[in-house]
């Protein structure tokens, strides 16, 4: 029942794509006014590449460097004329290699596991160069290590989630099992409350929402997954045959994507921010200021940047990182066999 839903729903997205592909601008039901319109004293955009990307999830302000991108030019400027469509995961990957779209910005841990399963993707732009899992307690819990979750009740949204894989390699690496606390799945909507009601002792999801609750006047303490377990956000990756025939494309896209970042870390958090929402993620209305305290507490020190993007720029991709990540995806049996890193993620791309 579950493989004949993927397929109607596959359907249904590949039927949308090609709409958007077609000139229509798709933001998950949510306006666009100038999507495919040139910014104000410059010509058409008849000589430009006309390429789209496909989102994780649905719009949101975090993925406002793309919408930068756009709304500034720096996408014209590079030759492309760029549209924005939005999938899960597993979808986008699937569209990108078989050439449906001709970006994605899909979590890293689904572009690994789709690999695995011979789709043929690489990985152009390692976005987020580390992953946004954390374990998360009250401050007055007594947490402090991971030693001090045994025997406390820890949720996951499920057993299948990369966050329960974080929590098993974690007490792990730490003289422990998985069998050391009493996992508890929680929904996506309701781990967070299950936390702040007193529910549960911890939960291993998003860091974003330690400064969520800290906003909220919640004192938590988190500790954040990648300090155990190599991983990673949201990356930007094309298929095989796109890198193959268009590289320039792909750089261009590349350059646009790292222009607009940088415009946001050098002091234009709040203007991003107002646009993504006002533009693209009218969802969003009324968490601008929550939003720019993650971007400017999170993405800009830990996400966009390392201290590889210091030298080699942003987007860099560290290999021996993704290897790590691909070898615990098979220790775990999230995927069948490991492979090397250098067959996903393009570390040298000019």
């Amino acid at each position: 029942m579950k493989k004949v839903t993927g397929l109607l729903l596959s359907i249904l997205l590949v039927a949308g794509v090609l709409t958007a592909c077609g000139g229509k601008n798709d933001t998950g039901g949510q306006s666009s006014p100038s999507a495919s319109a040139p910014a104000a004293g410059e010509g058409g955009a008849k000589d430009l590449k006309k390429v789209t990307v496909q989102m994780d999830g649905a719009a949101t302000p975090y993925y406002a460097p793309m919408y930068v991108a756009k709304e500034q030019g720096y996408f014209k400027e590079a030759g492309l004329d760029v549209d924005f469509v939005y999938a899960d995961a597993a979808s986008i990957v699937k569209n990108v290699g078989a050439g449906n779209v001709e970006f994605g910005f899909p979590n890293a841990d689904s572009v690994i596991t789709a690999k695995s399963q011979g789709i043929p993707v690489k990985v152009v732009h390692t976005t987020y160069q580390h992953g946004l899992g954390a374990t998360i307690f009250k401050t007055s819990s007594g947490i402090k290590t991971p030693a001090d979750l045994k025997g406390k009740t820890v949720a996951v949204t499920s057993y299948g989630s990369p966050n329960y894989i974080q929590l098993q390699v974690m007490m792990q690496k730490n003289g422990m099992t998985i069998k050391d606390v009493n996992t508890k799945i929680v929904g996506t909507g309701a781990i967070v409350n299950a936390l702040v009601d007193g529910q549960v002792d911890a939960i291993t999801f998003s860091m974003l929402r330690t400064v969520e609750l800290k906003a909220q006047g919640v004192d938590v303490s988190e500790i954040r997954s990648d300090d155990f377990l190599p991983s990673f956000g949201n990356v930007v990756i094309t298929s095989d045959k796109f890198l193959n025939s268009d590289k320039d494309a792909v750089v261009a896209f590349n350059t646009a994507l790292n222009k607009a970042i940088q415009y946001i870390i050098d002091g234009h958090v709040t203007e991003a921010v107002d646009m993504a929402i006002a533009k693209y993620a009218q969802t969003a209305e009324g968490r601008q200021e929550i939003t720019a305290k993650i971007i400017n507490e999170v993405f800009i020190p830990y996400l966009w940047q390392s201290d590889l993007t210091k030298t080699n720029g942003l987007g860099a991709a560290d290999l021996t990182r993704w290897q790590g990540a691909i070898d615990a995806q098979k220790e775990y049996d999230i995927i069948k066999s490991s492979f090397k890193a250098e067959d996903l993620v393009v570390s040298d791309l000019k």
